[in-house]
C-alpha cells in the first residue's frame, strides 16, 4: 500500500469537521478552509472530503433534499434533518439492539447477508417546532 502524503490542506478540513456537530456541506467546509488557503479550489475540497470518508475519517451524510453533508464523528449514530430548514442533526440514541433487530427481521427473507443499516429520521428540529408553535 502506498504512503500518502500528509496534507495540512486536508488536516484543516478534518480538524474543521471534528468541531462542528452542524454537519457541515462540501460548501460549508470549502468556505471556512479558504480563510487559511487562500488558494485551495472547491475541487481540492471535495478530493479531501472523499479521500476522509474513503479512509474512515468522516461520514457521507446524503439527505433526501439532494445535499450531502459531512461529519467528522466516525463512531455509528442516527441523524436527524429538520423539513423545514434542512439542518442535520446527530441524534442521542443508543439504538444498537434495535439496528440488530432491524437486520434479523430483514434477513428472514432475503438470502444474502445483511451487514447493517443506515435509519435517517425527519420532521421538526425543536427550534422550528417552537417556531411552529408561536
Amino acid at each position: 500500500m502506498a504512503t500518502v502524503k500528509y496534507s495540512r490542506q486536508r488536516e484543516a478540513i478534518k480538524n474543521f469537521l471534528m468541531s462542528r456537530k452542524d454537519h457541515p456541506t462540501a460548501e460549508v467546509v470549502y468556505e471556512h478552509v479558504l480563510k487559511a488557503f487562500p488558494n485551495i479550489s472547491l475541487g481540492t475540497v471535495y478530493r479531501n472530503l472523499s479521500f476522509l470518508v474513503d479512509n474512515g475519517q468522516a461520514v457521507k451524510v446524503p439527505c433526501e433534499d439532494g445535499s450531502v453533508h459531512f461529519d467528522g464523528n466516525v463512531m455509528p449514530h442516527y441523524h436527524f434533518q429538520c423539513t423545514e430548514c434542512g439542518a442535520v442533526i446527530d441524534l442521542d440514541f443508543d439504538g444498537a439492539e434495535e439496528s440488530r433487530q432491524f437486520c434479523t427481521a430483514a434477513a428472514s427473507n432475503f438470502d444474502g447477508q445483511i451487514e447493517g443499516n443506515v435509519t435517517f429520521f425527519y420532521g421538526k428540529c425543536p427550534s422550528c417546532a417552537h417556531k411552529n408553535e408561536q
